[in-house]
Order: C-alpha cells, then sequence, then structure tokens
C-alpha cells in the first residue's frame, strides 16, 4: 500500500520539476513605457463673448491602424509600424477628442460642453474621422502628421452645418521617442486652437431649431 504512494509522490515531483523549468526559459515580458498626449498650451483665461448653444464632442473615426494605444510611425510610403516599447494612455481617437475638450475649456466661450462618453443632448455635435496621427518621415526629416476632418452637425434635425479639413505638421529635430511625443504635444495644440475658432465660427452664424 506504501508504493502507489511513492509512485503518486514521484510523478508529483516531477511534473512540479517540469513547470519550474517551463517557467524558467519563458520569455521575459517587454517593458512598454506609456505616454500621456502632452500640452505646451498655457492656460487662458476665459474669454467675453459665451455662446448660448452646447456642444457634444465625439470620438472621431480612424481606421484599424490608428485606433488603438500604438505610437505610429510611416517610415516610409504606403508602410505604418509603431515605436517599440511605447504606448499611448489611450487610442488617438480619444485622445485627440480629450486635448479638443481642454482646448474648449481653455477657451470658456462655450459653456455646455459634453463628450460622447456622456451621451447628454446638445445643440452641436462635433465629429469626423481621424486620417492621420503618426510621425511621417519626408526623405530623412521625421515630422508629426495630424490629419483631421471635422464635421459640426446640428442635433435637432442632424444637418451638417460645416466639414472641414485640418492638416498640421511638426517637424522634428530629435527622432527618439520622448520628443517624438513632445512633437504631438505640439502638434495638436495647433490644431485644436484652430478648431476651437472654426467651431465658434460655424455655431454663431447658426440658429439652433
Amino acid at each position: 500500500m506504501i508504493r502507489p504512494y511513492r509512485l503518486a509522490g514521484s510523478v508529483f515531483l516531477a511534473v512540479g520539476l517540469g513547470l519550474l523549468s517551463a517557467c524558467s526559459i519563458l520569455p521575459k515580458p517587454e517593458l512598454v513605457d506609456q505616454y500621456i498626449l502632452p500640452s505646451a498650451q498655457a492656460p487662458v483665461a476665459s474669454r467675453s463673448g459665451a455662446v448660448n448653444w452646447s456642444l457634444r464632442l465625439d470620438k472621431p473615426m480612424a481606421s484599424l491602424a490608428l485606433n488603438n494605444q500604438n505610437i505610429a510611425v510611416v517610415p516610409q510610403s504606403n508602410l505604418i509600424s509603431y515605436y517599440k516599447g511605447a504606448r499611448w494612455s489611450d487610442p488617438a481617437p480619444a485622445l485627440v477628442r480629450n486635448r479638443l475638450l481642454d482646448a474648449f475649456l481653455q477657451d470658456g466661450r462655450i459653456k455646455g460642453l459634453s463628450t460622447d462618453d456622456s451621451n447628454l443632448q446638445a445643440d452641436y455635435e462635433l465629429g469626423g474621422e481621424l486620417l492621420a496621427f503618426q510621425t511621417h518621415y519626408n526623405g530623412n526629416n521625421p515630422e508629426v502628421l495630424i490629419q483631421y476632418n471635422a464635421r459640426l452637425v446640428r442635433t435637432s434635425d442632424q444637418r451638417v452645418i460645416g466639414s472641414k479639413r485640418f492638416d498640421v505638421r511638426q517637424p522634428l529635430n530629435d527622432p527618439k521617442v520622448p520628443s517624438v511625443v513632445a512633437g504631438f504635444g505640439q502638434a495638436a495644440d495647433v490644431m485644436s486652437a484652430q478648431v476651437v475658432q472654426w467651431v465658434i465660427q460655424q455655431g454663431q452664424g447658426q440658429k439652433p431649431q
């Protein structure tokens, strides 16, 4: 009656040693640095002339290549890749929407702001397509490229009251990831300032129904 127990113990010991050996040869997980989208934009005081309409900001639609947390780079035509060991804190469409929200809040003229996460009723809705959010190499000179096709919709009748493509390029002096991330922040600041002015001009030229 003792031998079967000894045999079972030997089997368990062998299995345990096998598992330990397998664990010792498994590759170590890659360390990944996670970056937020920085902003060099200084806070501004609320401007006069507040509007009497509200705005909801939607995450722009994007291709699968951009709708993720990878930091995209196009080293040559028709080839998209990603920086190794680095990721964004959120997918690119969420980064763009959040940066736009921050720009509208700093501007201060639109008091009724919300996002598609809350899905609150608003007079206007800002959406569109994120066509590019990547580092692009023009020869040996890298630059950040953001292309955003903005669309402003009046929610009462779902009428598009304006659309515009914003194309921002930010040259980079250093191709390393921290400098690339800083370049994204600068380009996003420029684009968001342009979008804020355009949306307010479009909205003020209309009457919500």
